[in-house]
């Protein structure tokens, strides 16, 4: 059984743990790299937990951490972030509890769409998303860290 739940500034050990093998194992997937994050002191990773209005999540199978995501306030609405399974997660619906949570979250705020950004070529997320029912944007996204690639943005109304 898939557990999820809301993580705070206390869980910061276990979100730090999830973002790093994330960033490791997947660092085409991301704005950040691993070596923003891997020397960052506590108190950036309690910040970045902190940060009012948003909502960040874990889900977990049988008290193992399997994947993490997180909902944003921005000037566009809210937008979900930072999603992430481990590959021992997947296909076994990590993903769609962790973005049913954030979607949630979304509808609780009052917001009719909701907005993410998929890196270019991470065609397993994109998949992911069309299957929920996000579509493409012709947004532009910010660019990837390579400073060439642009994320993909997309919105599925709520």
């Amino acid at each position: 059984m898939i557990d999820v739940r809301d993580i705070g500034p206390d869980d910061w050990q276990v979100w730090r743990d999830l973002r790093l093998a994330a960033l490791k194992e997947a660092p085409y997937a991301f704005g950040s790299q691993y070596a923003d994050w891997v020397d960052a002191p506590e108190e950036r990773w309690r910040e970045r937990l902190s940060v009012p209005g948003t909502c960040q999540v874990i889900a977990s199978i049988d008290g193992t951490p399997m994947g993490m995501a997180g909902g944003f306030p921005t000037e566009h609405g809210p937008e979900l972030v930072s999603m992430w399974v481990a590959p021992e997660g997947r296909g076994r619906g990590v993903g769609d509890a962790l973005m049913t949570a954030v979607e949630e979250w979304a509808r609780g705020t009052g917001a009719t769409t909701l907005r993410l950004s998929v890196a270019p070529g991470n065609d397993p997320a994109h998949d992911l998303y069309l299957r929920h029912g996000y579509v493409d944007t012709d947004e532009l996204g910010d660019l990837m860290p390579d400073g060439v690639r642009r994320e993909l943005v997309m919105r599925k109304h709520l």
